[in-house]
């Protein structure tokens, strides 16, 4: 039954996509190019709406039970319901961190949170009442993080399915069946829509997709990794290292420039990649790559042991560094790693 409603999800975003399309068009819900932008004619978006679409055919297809199932649904229909009106108004940043807001704390309601880290020799660390502003944090930091990497044809859809096939892999590592039947649902639904939006794209998912993507990772990561061992509270944040980490360095890099945090600039990874010669599908191929190491080390990260975890971070968090000095992500001054290698060599 699973296998027969994840087709049905494949086939109705293969086959909605385009009708979303026209939709889009009608209602002038459309991105015109800009000096910020790659593309250079005018694009429907609200492509996420299909996504959205095949993938609750599926899920009442299936009807997966959870305790947390309705406050999911809920706080997705508020995520999608902000990012339509974003695409077709174009909503101000407060008012589209309203809607991600009203979602993160539907969420929590729902009881979806850290609770406590379990903590080698049987101890427990008891987060408290740091579990609320913690769970709040990262439902809306994952929801930006996937729209912030949105810049190219196929890169949000691309990179979000590899991420919902690792988290599949964990989650059936863990036995979490309800994790498993919706990223399933919601990784074929992705690749149906990622039909027409690879390179060169038909349509883009603009913010209803990007948004309901990042805020389904995000929950679903979370929803997976509660009260987990103090290793692998790392594990999603591996899981989702590419755009976690485009979003921090962005953050990082404007505050340094003296710019507010969230401005839009084109120095994020696939800007990078396009300004070292690559074409935009080379780029797309290159950061799909990327994720996927990601993803393989979030799952040898699960089932290794500490010292092996432990190894394993450190050596990631190396080949990071040596990424962002090597495209300058934090600024053509910042390469401390590289100058150290270079001094290390010429001796």
């Amino acid at each position: 039954m699973l296998w027969t409603a994840s087709i049905v999800c494949f086939i109705a975003a293969l086959l909605i996509t385009p009708v979303v399309k026209r939709f889009a068009i009608a209602v002038g819900a459309v991105d015109s190019p800009d000096a910020r932008k790659v593309h250079v004619r005018i694009m429907p978006r609200l492509g996420g709406l299909a996504i959205y679409i095949a993938f609750m055919i599926g899920y009442f297809i299936l009807q997966p039970s959870s305790p947390y199932a309705t406050h999911i649904l809920v706080g997705g229909f508020v995520i999608i319901l902000t990012g339509a009106f974003d695409d077709r108004f174009q909503l101000n940043a407060r008012l589209k961190l309203m809607g991600q807001i009203v979602a993160a704390v539907i969420v929590l309601n729902g009881g979806i949170r850290i609770e406590f880290i379990n903590l080698p020799f049987d101890q427990q660390l008891f987060l408290g009442w740091w579990s609320v502003p913690l769970t709040f944090l990262w439902v809306i930091g994952i929801t930006n993080a996937v729209n912030l990497i949105d810049g190219l044809d196929g890169l949000a859809a691309g990179v979000s399915s590899i991420v919902l096939l690792t988290l599949i892999s964990l989650a059936v590592i863990q036995g979490n069946v309800y994790v498993t039947i919706v990223a399933i649902l919601l990784l074929m639904s992705t690749l149906g829509f990622l039909f027409h939006n690879f390179y060169p794209a038909k349509i883009f998912m603009g913010d209803t997709g990007a948004l309901f993507l990042g805020y389904m990772l995000g929950v679903l990561s979370l929803l997976g990794f509660k009260n987990v061992t103090l290793f692998s509270l790392a594990v999603p944040v591996i899981l989702l290292g590419i755009p976690i980490s485009d979003t921090l360095f962005a953050i990082v890099r404007r505050v340094l420039q003296g710019k507010p945090p969230f401005a839009p600039d084109k120095a994020h990874l696939h800007h990078r990649l396009l300004d070292l010669g690559f074409t935009m599908r080379q780029a797309v191929l290159v950061i799909y790559g990327l994720c996927a190491i990601f993803g393989m080390t979030a799952i040898l990260f699960s089932q290794t042991n500490s010292i092996g975890a432990l190894v394993s971070l450190i050596m990631l968090l190396i080949v990071l560094d040596i990424l962002v000095e090597s495209l300058g992500l934090l600024g053509e001054r910042y390469r401390p790693l590289l100058n150290l290698l270079e001094r290390l060599t010429s001796k």
